[in-house]
């Protein structure tokens, strides 16, 4: 479980396929405090530590079904990536619940800067079925976007905004989305838990 509070953008450095799965090379700067099998939310994907060469990286593995859910199979070397490490149970929650199962992804459609800060524009194939299981957007909801907890604004039937503060936006690869890019998307579980209850009492 993790929170949505990106730690930083870590950086891709090596790619490789094997078979249906793909092998992602990452530095970051907190490398040294990970360990095998440890959990790493990877642009809202929650991804399994599998290698420390001890060498300042890392590596994680993605299957085929999260490729084709997510982004991580369009990652290229030099790419940023946002980690998060799991959410501590001690801890505050700054962000939101957030599972690290991305839903879907989506395509940025407008950046526009505002007196310093960013609005960036989505837009996402909406599925009725899954509409109705709470796979949506709700004006001032939260939603995950690349592993970052947001709030939502101008929800709208297949598209949302959200607001872009400086840190974030130099912390996380907010920075490096522009239109056209393809983000994943992790719609909030409270939302998709009370759409399931309502089948069953409708």
């Amino acid at each position: 479980m993790f929170s949505g509070i990106v730690e930083e953008a870590a950086r891709v450095v090596a790619l490789k396929r094997e078979e249906g799965n793909l092998h992602i090379t990452l530095r970051c700067s907190f490398v040294d405090e990970l360990s095998i099998d440890q959990s790493v939310s990877h642009n809202g994907v929650c991804l399994t530590v599998v290698s420390l060469p001890g060498d300042g990286t890392y590596t994680v593995t993605a299957i085929q079904e999260t490729l084709d859910r997510s982004n991580l199979g369009l990652l290229q070397v030099g790419d940023e990536v946002n980690v998060e490490r799991s959410m501590r149970m001690d801890g505050r929650l700054d962000g939101h619940i957030v599972q690290g199962h991305v839903d879907q992804t989506a395509v940025c459609t407008a950046v526009i800067e505002e007196d310093g800060s960013w609005r960036y524009t989505f837009s996402y194939k909406v599925d009725p079925v899954l509409a109705a299981k709470g796979y949506v957007t709700v004006e001032k909801g939260s939603v995950t976007v690349n592993g970052t907890s947001l709030t939502v604004c101008n929800s709208q039937r297949d598209s949302f905004e959200v607001a872009i503060i400086p840190y974030t936006h130099e912390i996380t690869n907010f920075h490096c989305i522009v239109p056209g890019t393809v983000v994943n998307l992790e719609f909030d579980i409270i939302g998709k838990y009370l759409a399931r209850l309502m089948e069953f009492t409708a």
